[in-house]
């Protein structure tokens, strides 16, 4: 973090006189749609506010879900929520707005910081299926092996990786310069769309994120699919139909949030073009689903609720 604002002040100094600020194109140009899309991503994000919110919350105030597997989907709430936040405001700002303008400085925070927490995502959710890989394969040895020094640690390396990792996409993107345009076609400072709008030769660029990309979707893939081969080797030695069914429940939701995260990213980043539909789906609408994912059909989660639920009404009774 110590090196962003230097990396900033360098990129300014590069670029200042070819670009002093961006316009984002949007999702449409038709004035008609602008107001209806506007109320339903309102309430897209309203919905991921209070969904990843009060998971964070529930998670927090009740101590049967003060475990390895709810530490994990705390913090993944929280990437979630921050995610959505760095895109969202702006976005639905400049479906009212006539100019639909972000400042070079702001277009590289933003870039920056949707990476760092695409990344923490995507490593979240391999640490999860390691996780259930051990509660499933090695019960016995769970609460020894998945101890909150280790838990802390494995989040913390997620975040380590995550803003390294963007620092290296932020600073080669920015380094370029953008002269004959400063339009974006896109709703948000995202990484092919300003590959596309430079003037200089962005090989390396496409070289350097394709081979980056690679490495944390594939490093993340393989340790949920080894996990998930181990867990379903394990699961169909239980002999009880009941057993295994409990068993693959534990897991379904999880399995659920990694095929919707990694497909639409791998649809979005090896395509040599961006998916203004895809950035949509993996930035506004993930965010939102994952709490419903986990909570739909968790029993945990819902009587977490219940009981905090049944706390709350005398207090807005009274009220």
């Amino acid at each position: 973090f110590q090196c962003f604002p230097l990396c900033l002040w360098e990129m300014e100094k590069g670029n200042h006189s070819e670009a002093t600020e961006f316009i984002l194109s949007g999702l449409t140009d038709r004035v008609e749609l602008q107001v209806p899309l506007f109320l339903v991503f309102l309430l897209i994000y309203g919905i991921t506010l209070v969904g990843n919110g009060g998971m964070i919350l529930l998670i927090t105030i009740d101590p049967r879900l003060h475990t390895p597997m709810y530490f994990f989907l705390s913090n993944l709430s929280f990437c979630d929520l921050c995610y959505s936040s760095i895109v969202s405001p702006k976005m639905l700002l400049n479906f009212l707005a006539e100019r639909k303008s972000i400042s070079y400085t702001a277009c590289a925070v933003q870039l920056y910081l949707t990476v760092v927490f695409a990344d923490v995502e995507c490593f979240l959710l391999a640490v999860m299926a390691y996780d259930r890989y051990v509660a499933i394969c090695n019960p016995l040895l769970y609460t020894v092996t998945m101890s909150r020094q280790l838990c802390k640690q494995l989040v913390a390396g997620v975040y380590a990786v995550g803003v390294v990792d963007s620092m290296i996409y932020t600073c080669f993107t920015f380094r370029l310069s953008f002269c004959s345009s400063n339009i974006i076609n896109h709703f948000f400072c995202d990484i092919p769309p300003l590959l596309a709008l430079s003037c200089s030769d962005t090989r390396i660029n496409e070289i350097v994120m394709f081979t980056l990309v690679c490495c944390i979707i594939i490093s993340s893939l393989v340790t949920v699919l080894l996990s998930y081969v181990y867990i379903t080797s394990t699961i169909l030695q239980i002999r009880s139909a009941e057993g295994r069914r409990k068993a693959f429940s534990t897991c379904t939701f999880h399995l659920t949030s990694v095929v919707l995260l990694f497909g639409t990213l791998l649809f979005m980043y090896l395509r040599p073009t961006s998916n203004k539909v895809a950035s949509v789906f993996y930035t506004l609408v993930i965010p939102m689903l994952n709490p419903l994912i986990y909570s739909l059909r968790n029993t945990e989660v819902k009587d977490a609720l219940r009981k905090a639920m049944n706390k709350l009404q005398p207090i807005l009774e009274s009220v």
